[in-house]
């Protein structure tokens, strides 16, 4: 099953567009997960256990894993394994945000379908859409291409004006030209930039959107479905972390985590009716 499958099922199944970042900082863990040999890892497994069945997908950054080395690598490995192994139905995208040529891209892209064997990977077309040329030979994973980010610095480039366009809007057209026929291509747009969503939503057709950028960023919920929606009623991946992961720091924080998942699953359910 490729990844638009499999997310299109695990959407319908669980009725959620939300998707839990597992950007787990080892700093930021609850004091009952250090004392752990294997602190991400027990940290993850007992979010997933809490979530997996109001989710859509998760999606760990590896900033966060590699930040500790050879340890981290292997506790990413250890997540990725596990949810493949206990929840093989729910997809998983390294938010790795790639963006070189040629080779440099093909050892990206082995790292993260080969050694992960993850689901989906965002990548960056700063290079050129040409450049992401060998992430799309592996043909039943997706690739999310950033369009406009959710941080505050993003007008700075994305949305400087070429011959009368944002260029965020060329990024989406050029995708749209190369890879538009091919389902597992999608893009990520911030929540935080609700009209810009609009507009990238009128050039793209039914293309699903990976949403960063709510909860702890401020994202407006209600303003980003109404924007983002696709004409299936979905097409959007919806991503929170720090407001979801890290909502206890005490023995409950997966039972906190799951309390706001299933409240972030229900908010946006409201605007999907």
């Amino acid at each position: 099953m490729d990844f638009h499958d499999k997310l299109n099922t695990i959407v319908n199944k669980n009725n959620s567009l939300v998707c839990v970042g597992l950007d787990s900082d080892s700093d930021k863990l609850p004091a009952i997960v250090k004392q752990h040999e294997n602190p991400q890892f027990t940290f993850n497994k007992a979010l997933i256990d809490a979530t997996h069945d109001l989710v859509c997908c998760y999606k760990p950054n590896p900033a966060f894993y590699e930040a500790r080395g050879d340890a981290g690598v292997k506790e990413l490995k250890m997540t990725c394994d596990y949810i493949g192994g206990i929840y093989p139905e729910i997809p998983v995208i390294i938010d790795a945000k790639r963006g070189d040529i040629g080779n440099t891209n093909q050892g990206y892209a082995k790292y993260v379908f080969d050694y992960f064997k993850a689901d989906a990977i965002t990548v960056m077309p700063y290079m050129g859409i040409e450049s992401l040329s060998c992430f799309f030979t592996y043909t039943k994973k997706g690739i999310i291409i950033g369009c406009h980010s959710s941080n505050p610095g993003a007008k700075e480039f994305q949305e400087l004006e070429i011959n009368g366009k944002p260029l965020y809007e060329l990024v989406a057209e050029e995708l749209v030209k190369q890879y538009g026929d091919n389902p597992n291509t999608m893009m990520f747009m911030g929540a935080t930039f609700p009209q810009q969503l609009t507009d990238i939503r009128k050039i793209v057709g039914d293309m699903t959107f990976l949403v960063p950028g709510v909860g702890s960023q401020g994202g407006d919920v209600g303003s980003f479905v109404k924007a983002g929606l696709n004409s299936q009623n979905a097409g959007l991946i919806i991503n929170a972390s720090r407001s979801i992961i890290f909502a206890s720091n005490d023995s409950d924080f997966a039972e906190k985590a799951k309390g706001e998942t299933k409240k972030l699953r229900d908010e946006i359910n409201r605007y999907r009716r």
